[in-house]
């Protein structure tokens, strides 16, 4: 099984009341940004990626999003490309690169290129959509997203793949001369993993091109329906799925005591957590995203799961009239709203965003605790989903570089060895262990169980 470590690493000394005030992390202004604690931050955050890589973690992974102090990787491959450098053995996974937002995708063919070179075949890159806000603050048509998404796909696996020089004349993008000196080291390329948010579109896309498929803390059930439909595409490709094809990201954090450990999981919440990551407006601009996906959500809302990076059952409500069901971050939203016209203070928003903690948890968006506590519970997304590759994403807020470093030990002591052995209990293996795409699948036969409705009933 395939464990990563991953951190959004974000801006943690923005002040807690101006992001209830702003309703959101994307459009707080810069002026609370201050370059030494930034400085200390990068570099803290590196620290924490190599000790990741001494205590067993299998892989490091960042991810990119802009102009927001949720995560300070604006600029990923550069990230990528010290710690290329600076670690040994452990994977480097992009999770990921914002294609349509790229005017030049060429380049990002050319940086990821030298990256895998640098680190000795190491990198595993990953291309998003990019978040309804990124279109904003780059300037991009959020319309033409999903198919500047395809097209820059295919080019960069041209550049890295087909002899130069070569043309290429595309509805988004055309080049006279495309002949990238440095080339992967891996070849033909390095092996491709995309993550997603409940968008079918998305899964049907990973199925036809056999990349394994990350979700990103979605809901269980949404996920395992998701995850059925990913086989039914396999299965008509001629291939069967199995764990090598899914991989899943889960809020852990473990501390010496369960008290310590829920302060650090509260953490979670700070500022209204990930659904304020940004606010309606930015989140599902028009075009941005199908109607069938934006359904998806609703009902992922509807059945009170929560959601990930800002999509809330107020955001889906204002993009297709969903309505407002009772759910994880309804009453953070509705209190926010209601303290931007004055009818509640900043202290008694913090009180609702707050209570929404123990859903968190009891709903599994968020695992906290010891290690002894905690490994159940990671059996349990094991059981349901089956993923070759686990995430365990370390704790937002303000939570100090030294609770961080112990978190990152203890998992590395007695969660992440208890976890290979459920692993190989479950016969679960990773894309590295088994090449996605080929096992042939028999038409007429059953498909391989890639979740356990059971499990999940249980």
């Amino acid at each position: 099984m395939n464990l990563m470590y991953f951190t959004e690493r974000p801006y943690r000394y923005v002040p807690e009341d101006e992001l209830i005030k702003n309703r959101a992390y994307f459009g707080l202004p810069n002026t609370f940004f201050d370059r030494e604690k930034g400085s200390q931050l990068y570099n803290e955050y590196l620290d924490e990626m190599v000790y990741a890589e001494e205590v067993g973690f299998d892989a490091i992974m960042l991810n990119e999003h802009h102009g927001t102090p949720f995560c300070m990787g604006a600029v990923m491959n550069v990230e990528a490309a010290i710690l290329a450098r600076i670690t040994k053995k452990a994977r480097i996974i992009l999770l990921g690169n914002p294609l349509p937002t790229f005017k030049n995708p060429l380049r990002v063919a050319e940086e990821l290129a030298t990256i895998d070179c640098i680190s000795h075949g190491r990198l595993v890159p990953g291309w998003v959509r990019g978040a309804g806000s990124e279109q904003i603050f780059n300037n991009a048509n959020p319309a033409y997203n999903r198919e500047m998404f395809n097209e820059a796909h295919d080019l960069i696996l041209a550049a890295w793949t087909r002899p130069g020089p070569f043309r290429w004349e595309g509805k988004h993008f055309h080049y006279r001369f495309i002949n990238p000196w440095v080339r992967p080291y891996q070849k033909p390329h390095p092996p491709i993993m995309i993550p997603g948010v409940l968008s079918p579109e998305t899964v049907v896309w990973c199925a036809e091109r056999r990349y394994p498929y990350l979700g990103l803390g979605t809901a269980l059930p949404a996920t395992a329906e998701l995850w059925n439909l990913y086989g039914e595409v396999a299965a008509k490709q001629g291939y069967e799925a199995g764990s090598e094809n899914f991989g899943y990201l889960q809020h852990v954090v473990v501390a010496e005591t369960e008290a310590k450990a829920e302060e650090l999981g509260k953490a979670h919440l700070f500022g209204g957590g990930q659904g304020a990551f940004s606010r309606p407006e930015h989140t599902l601009p028009p075009g941005y995203n199908s109607k069938e996906a934006t359904k998806r959500l609703a009902r992922t809302m509807t059945a009170g799961s929560g959601g990930f990076l800002g999509v809330s059952s107020e955001q889906l409500g204002r993009a297709q009239g969903a309505g407002e069901p009772e759910n994880l971050q309804r009453v953070a939203d509705s209190t926010r709203r209601r303290m931007a016209r004055g009818e509640v203070t900043i202290e008694e928003a913090k009180q609702a965003i707050y209570r929404a903690y123990p859903k968190a948890v009891a709903g599994l968006q968020i695992i906290a605790g010891t290690p002894k506590s905690v490994i159940p519970k990671l059996r349990t997304i094991l059981e349901v989903l089956r993923p070759g590759t686990l995430g365990f994403f370390q704790s937002q807020g303000p939570v100090s570089f030294e609770d961080r470093m112990t978190s990152i030990r203890l998992l590395g002591q007695e969660v992440l060895p208890a976890v290979r052995e459920i692993a190989k209990e479950l016969g679960l293996v990773d894309p590295f262990e088994r090449q996605p795409g080929q096992r042939p699948y028999t038409p007429g036969t059953a498909r391989t169980q890639l979740v356990s409705l059971e499990a999940l009933r249980a």
